[in-house]
């Protein structure tokens, strides 16, 4: 039996797995005014705890930039124009092929996180929704609810986060993390540091296989 660093990982899905900025501007209408709407929605999602539906959260956000609240239906409508970062499907299919398992843990809701899942291409073992798991993240209930089913400890499992908002959630839990920082973002304060830090995904197999 091959023994790997990892046995198993779980990934962030709007932000590490899918280039969902790219639809959001479109919704906004503008490059600046969708990044600012992410922006705003990033942080509101990772200060609500509790679940509450996702939709109202993104119409927030988008209220709170400064936009028409009618843009969160336009953008879950969208949704089928996800379209995964370039080197996704073959760095996750290698991963499944060496025996890694594979899951979500998204703060999102059950219907456009599986419409969102099925956009990677990619088969995952698990799918934890903030919906499903009554929390968003960074609350620890949410990964714990991953590790639980995959039923793998924390020490073996690597998160791939898309946003340094993920940190303060795998920090608690003891998951190791690759942050994933496509767009080079700058974290909150006092975010912890990850184990790995970089641009793309293509080192991920290395971190993990070892």
């Amino acid at each position: 039996m091959t023994v790997h660093h990892f046995d198993a990982v779980l990934c962030d899905l709007l932000t590490a797995l899918l280039d969902s900025w790219t639809l959001w501007n479109k919704v906004a209408g503008s490059v600046e005014d969708g990044r600012k709407w992410r922006a705003v929605y990033l942080r509101r999602t990772y200060e609500t705890g509790a679940y509450r539906p996702y939709e109202v959260l993104v119409a927030e956000a988008a209220t709170e930039a400064g936009l028409s609240p009618r843009l969160a239906a336009q953008l879950a409508a969208r949704y089928g124009e996800l379209e995964p970062w370039p080197e996704v499907r073959e760095v996750l299919s290698a991963l499944r092929r060496a025996g890694v398992a594979l899951g979500v843990v998204t703060n999102c809701s059950e219907e456009l996180g599986a419409k969102a899942v099925a956009r990677t291409g990619v088969e995952f073992d698990i799918v934890v929704t903030a919906e499903r798991a009554g929390y968003y993240k960074p609350d620890p209930r949410p990964y714990q609810m991953a590790l639980g089913e995959l039923n793998v400890a924390a020490g073996r499992c690597l998160f791939v986060a898309g946003s340094a908002y993920d940190l303060l959630g795998t920090s608690k839990v003891g998951l190791p993390t690759y942050w994933h920082d496509r767009l080079g973002m700058t974290p909150p304060q006092d975010t912890p540091n990850p184990m790995a830090h970089h641009r793309s995904l293509f080192p991920l197999a290395s971190v993990v296989l070892g």
